[in-house]
């Protein structure tokens, strides 16, 4: 088991390593860093999943459910882990195959027990089963970030292999069944999703948000695409504001700055909205990593530890709906969309959601992950950093970090693994710009610049990218219980 590095010295001095450059050794000692804390991440898409059918766990709770969601971030994994040796192209290409096959042939109809309809799927399936769980809704968003993966996952195996080959036309035929038209709503913008019991959910994805990803392979599918002015009527409900001094598109929580990123390369392409501000989505996410180190610095709801190297409020767990200090103290939230500066903020901190803006601005996340190695959120911890903690919440006298989420998200792993990958080699954005529907999407909405210019219109999209030699096989360590193992129902058994 490689042992946890950090960069050996405090934020403060890392801080000035970041801005003034790393001698060879503190290259070695940060890359160091980022290579445990990506396989760590990682191991959550070996341990924490079914085998028999790849369905992944939302969180690392005995007997919960799987995340659709999860599994697309699973899908986009994969290669990465293959050429980082965390995983053989065999063994990638084994899981990748027996998830598409399963997901390809769960049940679409309007039964409340089904896995999905008219494409879509029910944002959580039982993770023996595929059967929609919880009555919960079918997402349209989570569909979204299933298909991402689904077809980061056909971008990657583009050999000539008969297995390679059937991951294509998996990839294909899920994605195209996909009726996104159906959602989009009398004034263009697409519902939430949809209940067997109730119909069509009354919330529509407006202003701007992780929906992103979810417009442009709707309007990229060539099956049923939503029409170009739906994503002009998404456009149409943003706000470009100033907060902390920087003007920018505002979402509150981080995540919301990050999400679409894990797939979309979006530096130097613009739509409209970008144009008229003379920005980028790339360098508003940078804006947004900026805006929350701010918010922490001022602090103006005096929580503990906030500051330059202390910062990330996003949707994370949270401790609870309750009071401690008694009445008229901000309450405190379980999991909860937690954002800048409006809130809710009552001093839950997520270094994941740090981790995930890296490509955007790391001389200010660099520094913030050696803190929170520093202060030990990763020790003793299978899957990397704790998922959330809250140091105001004093509820272990143990631990000085406060209060600390028991469990793991793969929501939370997936930008981990995928967004240190796309400030090191790049690797994902650059196998998406091979995604045909990707580049489509893009295309009617109306972006332009960067390298989707370089693609000639006459092409669907870029050549597959050539991907570098594996490094060698060094996989994760498998942790000494998993959610899985502490399940009373047996991964693959039925119900």
């Amino acid at each position: 088991m490689t042992e946890p590095r950090d960069l050996g010295v405090a934020p403060e001095i890392a801080k000035q390593h970041v801005l003034h450059g790393f001698t060879r050794r503190e290259i070695i000692e940060r890359d160091a860093m980022l290579t445990d804390l990506q396989r760590e991440s990682f191991g959550y898409f070996v341990h924490e999943v079914n085998e028999a059918n790849g369905l992944v766990m939302d969180k690392t709770a005995p007997n919960w459910p799987a995340s659709i969601a999860a599994v697309g971030m699973a899908l986009t994994c994969y290669p990465v882990g293959v050429q980082r040796g965390l995983m053989t192209r065999a063994q990638a290409l084994q899981r990748t195959l027996v998830t598409l096959r399963f997901l390809l042939a769960g049940e679409q109809s309007e039964s409340p027990s089904a896995a999905g309809h008219r494409g879509f799927f029910y944002h959580f399936l039982d993770m023996s089963t595929g059967r929609r769980a919880w009555n919960c809704e079918l997402s349209s968003i989570d569909t979204a970030l299933l298909m991402a993966g689904v077809l980061a996952a056909a971008a990657y195996f583009a050999g000539p292999s008969d297995d390679e080959a059937e991951v294509r036309r998996l990839a294909t035929s899920l994605y195209e069944r996909v009726e996104w038209d159906w959602l989009a709503g009398e004034h263009g913008t697409i519902c939430h999703g949809w209940q067997p019991e109730t119909g069509l959910l009354p919330w529509h994805w407006e202003g701007y948000d992780e929906a992103l990803i979810l417009y442009l392979l709707a309007l990229g599918s060539p099956t049923h695409p939503v029409p170009a002015a739906s994503y002009d009527a998404w456009c149409s409900t943003y706000q470009w504001l100033e907060i902390e001094g920087i003007s920018y598109l505002h979402a509150g929580p981080l995540f919301i700055h990050q999400m679409s990123h894990l797939w979309v390369d979006f530096r130097g392409l613009q739509d409209k909205f970008m144009r008229a501000h003379g920005s980028d989505y790339f360098d508003n996410s940078r804006a947004g990593a900026q805006v929350q180190q701010r918010y922490a610095m001022r602090n103006p709801r005096r929580h503990a530890m906030y500051g330059e190297f202390c910062w990330g409020i996003t949707a994370s767990d949270g401790p609870g709906t309750m009071r401690w200090h008694g009445r008229g103290e901000p309450p405190f939230y379980d999991y909860v969309a937690r954002g800048v500066p409006d809130g809710p903020d009552d001093g839950t901190l997520a270094p994941w959601a740090v981790v995930a803006s890296l490509p955007f601005a790391p001389e200010i996340v660099l520094p913030t992950i050696a803190n929170y190695r520093h202060i030990q959120l990763h020790v003793a911890n299978p899957y990397g950093f704790k998922a959330s903690f809250n140091p105001s919440y004093p509820s272990d006298r143990r631990h000085a970090i406060g209060w600390v989420s028991p469990y793991h998200f793969g929501i939370n792993e997936g930008p981990t693994v995928v967004m240190i990958e796309n400030f090191r080699s790049q690797m994902p954005w650059k196998m998406m710009h091979a995604c045909a529907p990707l580049v489509c999407g893009l295309r009617r909405a109306g972006f332009t610049g960067g390298w989707l210019d370089a693609i000639p219109h006459a092409s669907d999209a870029a050549p597959a990218a050539a991907m570098p030699t594996p490094e060698p096989f060094d996989p994760p360590t498998p942790p000494e219980q998993t959610a899985i193992s502490q399940s009373t129902q047996a991964p693959g058994a039925t119900s």
